[in-house]
This record gives structure tokens, C-alpha cells and sequence, in this order.
């Protein structure tokens, strides 16, 4: 990445013990930080002055021991093309303290706050986000582009957080997947239809499947937005979903993207793509183990592994995203 600071679109803070951070390693244990080198300022400025006036106003932090405490996570997300900005309470109540202080002095302090919206996680999970969502302020969701496409983003919403190389990354895996226009695509793990969009113009026609409701909406307003025509999309498991639209309905793709969460793909799903036998199979991995695991299924049963090309998604960070661009012997 030519700079590679101050990239990040989203940033989960935990908040605990009166402290905003982020974790300690393999713990919970919060660590406080004035500057993250790698989340984009101004996002970083509006996570820990909300903290500030919320903490101000009486709402205490989470406390994981007795479930007590308000105050779990702040969650920022920014366009970094549009400049809109996001702010996301995590609370374990539905009480916010000073709510109208809250938004009355972000929305003068902040000129591109598009969206408050109050997030409830009452369960004791590690899982950050709960189901439920309340906008406070304005929006619903925030838009960015992404090379020529415009996409709304909602909170629960998968959306990469390094825009600048998410654009190298999807050119790069369209171009391997060298496309003639007469394809039938599949884009699984789609999120809002981010990849669907950048496969569009070069195949007949494009599946995208995403298990999260919230992320399908986006994803269709997408399109619509877009002037997108060729693309259906469905909610559900990609594991239940594949199987029944290639053997029930008969919808086969000739080539299938994949872009899993760090788990990778579930055995089922691959028994299925291995039965479709696509010519040309892309996959996005954030988690080389999973990947490894993933292609060794592949290769020893009817595939080979062609190219791969990582990619510089998350710098100053020991991760890499990676493309493999995956072929039917």
C-alpha cells in the first residue's frame, strides 16, 4: 500500500473499567491509546469524544462479572471517499444516559456525522453487535464508493476496512478470473454486494448470497442505485443455499468467488462447488490457515491451485489478504 497509515473505515472500540481502547492480546483487558496509527482520524476523534460525553453523563461500562453497566463498545465507521461518518453504541441496556447532549454536541463537532445509532447486545457474548439496531440521528446507513460503484453501509454490514486496496484487491481478482461476458457467476459471502457490482459488467449474469438480512438489503438498494440489472440476491447459508439452487433448481455457475470470514468455507459448500465442477473457482481469504486447509480439500478433488497473490489489506498488522485463483483440471 503506497501509504499505509490511517487506512481503516471501522474500528470496534471496547469500553471497560472507564477506559476506551482496544484489547490486550488473548485478553480482556482494555488498553488505552491516544493515536491509532492505522484507523482513520477523524473516525478515531468521534469514538473517544462520544465516550467522553457518555461517561460524563453517568453511563457506566459493561461490566462482563455482574452484567451490570451500559456501555459496551464504540463502533466508528467512515466513507473514506464521501467523508460520511457513523457512529454505533453498543449498549447492554436500552437506556442511553444524556442521549440528546450526546447528539446535539457530535452533530455541531462533527460536520459529517450522517448517523448516530444505538446498538442493544444484552447477551454475554463475545460477539460485539447485537441484532437489534435504534437510529438516534439521521440515517439509517452512510455511502462510499468503490471504484465506480456507490454502496450504503449499515451497521451490521460486512464492508472492508481498507477501501484504498479493496479496490487493488477486487481489480486484481476480476482480472484473474479473466471473464469473457457470458458467465454465470456466483459471489458467496457477499455482504452488500460489493464484488457482485465489480462482476457485473463482466458476466451474463450474477448469485450473491450472504447469510446477514440487514447486508442482503444493502445489497439489492446497491444494485438499484447502481443501475444493476444482472444480479439476484439471496439470504441464507451459503452451506444451505448452493446445494439447493444447483440441485433443486438447477442454477450452476461457471465460475464462483468466495470471500469467507476467517473460518473459511464450510466442507459442505466446497462437496457442492467440487459436484458443479465451475471452470474457475476465486477465492479471498483474511486467514491463510483456513485457506491452506481450504485448497488442500480443493486440489484433492479435481482442482489446482494456479495463482496466488496476496495483498498488502491490512498493513502494520500480521495479517494479509490473499487471491487464489483456483482451476478445474
Amino acid at each position: 500500500m503506497g501509504n499505509p497509515y490511517n487506512y481503516r473505515n471501522k474500528a470496534q472500540y471496547p469500553c471497560k473499567d472507564g477506559k476506551i481502547g482496544f484489547y490486550s492480546p488473548r485478553t480482556h483487558e482494555v488498553i488505552e491509546n491516544d493515536y491509532c496509527y492505522i484507523q482513520d482520524e477523524e473516525s478515531d476523534k468521534l469514538a473517544k469524544r462520544a465516550f467522553d460525553i457518555l461517561s460524563k453523563s453517568g453511563n457506566a461500562c459493561y461490566n462482563e462479572t455482574d452484567k451490570s453497566g451500559s456501555i459496551r463498545h464504540i463502533m466508528v465507521r467512515i466513507g473514506k471517499n464521501s467523508g460520511e461518518l457513523m457512529l454505533v453504541i453498543i449498549t447492554n441496556t436500552e437506556e442511553i444516559k444524556g442521549k440528546d447532549i450526546l447528539i446535539e454536541t457530535l452533530k455541531k463537532e462533527f460536520n459529517n456525522l450522517k448517523s448516530i445509532i444505538q446498538n442493544i447486545n444484552n447477551i454475554n457474548t463475545n460477539v460485539i453487535m447485537g441484532n437489534k439496531c435504534i437510529t438516534l440521528f439521521g440515517k439509517d446507513t452512510i455511502v462510499d464508493t468503490l471504484g465506480d460503484f456507490k454502496f450504503k453501509i449499515s451497521p451490521l454490514s460486512f464492508y472492508q476496512v481498507n477501501p484504498v486496496q479493496t479496490e487493488a484487491l477486487y481489480y486484481k481478482a476480476v482480472e484473474m478470473a479473466d471473464l469473457k461476458g457470458t458467465e454465470i457467476a456466483f459471489d458467496l459471502y457477499c455482504g452488500i454486494g460489493t464484488i457482485s457490482s465489480f462482476l457485473s459488467s463482466k458476466c451474463k449474469m450474477v448469485y450473491g448470497v450472504e447469510v446477514i438480512e440487514e447486508a442482503i438489503k444493502d445489497a439489492r438498494e446497491n444494485a438499484k442505485m447502481n443501475n444493476i440489472s444482472n444480479i439476484e440476491f439471496r439470504c441464507g447459508t451459503a452451506e444451505e443455499l448452493i446445494p439447493q439452487m444447483y440441485e433443486k433448481e438447477k442454477i450452476s455457475a461457471d465460475v464462483v468467488f468466495v470471500d469467507p470470514p476467517r473460518k473459511g468455507c464450510d466442507q459442505s459448500l466446497l462437496d457442492t462447488i467440487i459436484k458443479m465442477k465451475p471452470e474457475k473457482m476465486i477465492y479471498v481469504s483474511c486467514n491463510v490457515a483456513t485457506l491452506g486447509r481450504d485448497l488442500k480439500y480443493l486440489v484433492e478433488n479435481g482442482y489446482e491451485l494456479e495463482t496466488i497473490q496476496p495483498v498488502d489489506q491490512f498493513p502494520q498488522t500480521a495479517h494479509v489478504e490473499t487471491i487464489a485463483l483456483i482451476k478445474h483440471l
